[in-house]
């Protein structure tokens, strides 16, 4: 009993970047400003995959669900965040902690799966042009998914309660601008090695897997490159698979230095700071990245507006 009710539904206090009251301010603005672009281009992309029929394919199936997992990503941490940056006021209650969590974890490991499941397809389309088709039909896309979300709720399943169970001795302060796993468990009082080889397991299989799956298809699709002996055929094999790239290299850079390391090695400044990066920052430059590489996303943004643009003419 003394072990739930040192933490169980009390508030949580996210300290967050109360220590710096100037640069709070200032973030504030820097996170409401990218929290609107990734709520504008993300809901443009996913629009843009179910109106325009030029799209109806494979890899903007994917991308649509990047894009919603983004939003939803994001949109689970940043209006908390706002809230407590703009006001004294940094509480937050012990359920809303607890589907902080939850989600956050979800939709990251998600996310994980999904990105090497996109690498796949990539593969296909440059590999196998001729089978693209035939391999990749809707019915494997949507199992393809339905996998990367099996996986990103069986981490979240596993490893939320374990880390929520842990005794904290009183403590509510989570050194933190939101309720994330390495913060919950430095507040333990009590021997937290299970849970950390658990977590590091776990984030072998949801990251190093996915990544080197990534890596093997981008190697063969480099040799397939090297054999095209057109130059306009390989700068469009280039162009197709750089946007995903860049992507990639942004989201599991951050992810996998922040998950991938001791726990007695964990800065918690150093960690705030790459969080913010890869939950406000990168969400907001993934449609940036495929709108502005991508000639079908951007032929489709502009025959919606044109489209929109003549209906509100009279006639």
């Amino acid at each position: 009993m003394e072990r739930d009710n040192d933490s169980y539904q009390q508030a949580f206090i996210l300290v967050g970047f109360s220590d710096r009251p100037r640069l709070e301010m200032i973030l504030f603005a820097f996170i409401l400003v990218f929290y609107v672009l990734t709520l504008v281009g993300n809901t443009a992309i996913i629009l843009l995959s179910i109106v325009d029929t030029r799209l109806h394919t494979p890899m903007y199936f994917f991308l649509g669900n990047l894009s919603f997992l983004d939003l939803c990503f994001t949109t689970s941490i940043v209006p908390q965040l706002l809230w407590n940056l703009w006001g004294p006021e940094k509480t937050i209650t012990y359920h809303g902690c607890v589907a902080q969590l939850y989600i956050y974890m979800v939709l990251g490991s998600t996310e994980c799966v999904l990105l090497a499941v996109m690498s796949y397809d990539r593969y296909v389309a440059i590999c196998r042009p001729l089978h693209y088709t035939v391999v990749m039909h809707p019915r494997l896309c949507l199992q393809l998914v339905a996998v990367a979300w099996c996986c990103g709720f069986l981490n979240s399943f596993v490893m939320c309660p374990q880390t929520m169970q842990l005794s904290r001795c009183g403590c509510r302060r989570v050194d933190h601008f939101l309720c994330e796993m390495p913060a919950l468990i430095a507040m333990s009082c009590e021997d937290t090695m299970l849970v950390e080889v658990s977590a590091f397991v776990l984030g072998v299989a949801l990251l190093l897997v996915p990544l080197s799956l990534i890596l093997m298809s981008y190697g063969m699709i480099a040799a397939t490159v090297l054999r095209i002996k057109s130059t306009v055929g390989r700068k469009k094999a280039i162009n197709t698979c750089s946007s995903h790239l860049m992507v990639v290299s942004l989201f599991y850079g951050t992810i996998i230095y922040m998950y991938l390391q001791p726990a007695n090695s964990y800065s918690q400044d150093q960690g705030k700071f790459l969080t913010l990066f890869y939950t406000i920052v990168t969400p907001s430059v993934n449609p940036l990245i495929y709108t502005l590489r991508n000639k079908d996303v951007k032929g489709a943004m502009k025959n919606f507006l044109g489209g929109r643009r003549g209906l509100g003419k009279p006639e």
